[in-house]
């Protein structure tokens, strides 16, 4: 196995790839090229082994859950998908991802930019301490998205619009994100990763510190986003992945045992470990 200890940091997300990009994102039989390609990715925390071997791909317009018990491996392959794990010291990625044939983990590629074309909504709403309008508008300006303020403006009411949430802040837009409610707040983050024009959404249990009313706005909402961009998003519910994804990925102790079609998965599923989460036999 390999020794991750033994790269200096700089470099531990950078070269390691076992498997050349012209080969990495084979064209699926439907012809459409996926969006994201992951291939023999292995994930590791200070030199112990958290994620084995993943080949998946993140097709556009589709909805992906990975679903599976604590401690699988489902966040940390999210993480890989916009280089978050770069943020952890001791966590180093080994194979190759690459998002629409190129590898991320090249060394010429802009951190920054990656994380503009590959937003993240996390768990828990985290708004900045900023007015609604300056949390939508942080990430245009930082990246110089807008010529002008009547321009930023106009890409704020659409990110908020898009996110299912100006209605209900149009007369408020100064107001701190922080005074808005747990379902608000996460669809002004939504409306905060959106409005960087991104081409794939990642969310990590978007909706496990939300009421069922709240939930269900977040999946209302994922589904209508789903038209415009390619979503993965972790889940503990299974329910949840039934109703808002067509494609579902398992995972157990850090393997990938299974993907495919939702439907499928949760009614015919392949591998008895996979049988055995959905009834509740492990998980």
């Amino acid at each position: 196995m390999l020794d991750v200890n033994t790269f200096p940091a700089p470099e531990r997300l950078a070269g390691l790839s076992k498997v050349p990009c012209a080969s990495a994102a084979p064209v699926p039989e439907t012809g459409v090229k996926p969006k994201i390609s992951a291939r023999d990715v292995c994930v590791f925390y200070s030199g112990k082994q958290a994620l084995f071997d993943v080949d998946l791909d993140v097709m556009p317009n589709e909805v992906l859950s990975l679903i599976g018990p604590s401690g699988c491996g489902k966040s940390s392959l999210l993480r890989c998908f916009n280089r978050m794990n770069d943020t952890i010291d001791v966590c180093a990625v080994t194979g190759t991802i690459t998002l629409d044939g190129q590898d991320i983990y090249d060394r010429s590629i802009d951190v920054v930019e990656l994380r503009a074309r590959v937003g993240m909504v996390f768990q828990k709403p985290n708004p900045f301490p900023k007015s609604i309008f300056e949390n939508v508008a942080y990430g245009p300006r930082i990246h110089g998205m807008t010529k002008d303020k009547q321009e930023l403006e106009e890409l704020v009411v659409a990110s908020l619009k898009r996110a299912g949430l100006f209605d209900e802040v149009a007369n408020r837009l100064e107001d701190s994100g922080t005074s808005l409610s747990g379902g608000q707040q996460q669809r002004l983050c939504i409306a905060r990763a959106i409005a960087t024009q991104p081409e794939i959404l990642l969310m990590d249990e978007p909706a496990s510190a939300l009421d069922p009313i709240a939930t269900s706005i977040i999946e209302e909402l994922i589904d209508e986003l789903r038209e415009n961009y390619a979503i993965v998003i972790v889940t503990h519910s299974m329910q949840q992945a039934a109703r808002v994804s067509q494609k579902t990925a398992f995972f157990h102790m850090g393997k990938l045992i299974e993907k495919g079609d939702t439907e499928q998965i949760f009614t015919n599923p392949v591998d008895s470990k996979t049988q055995d989460y959905i009834t509740g036999r492990i998980g």
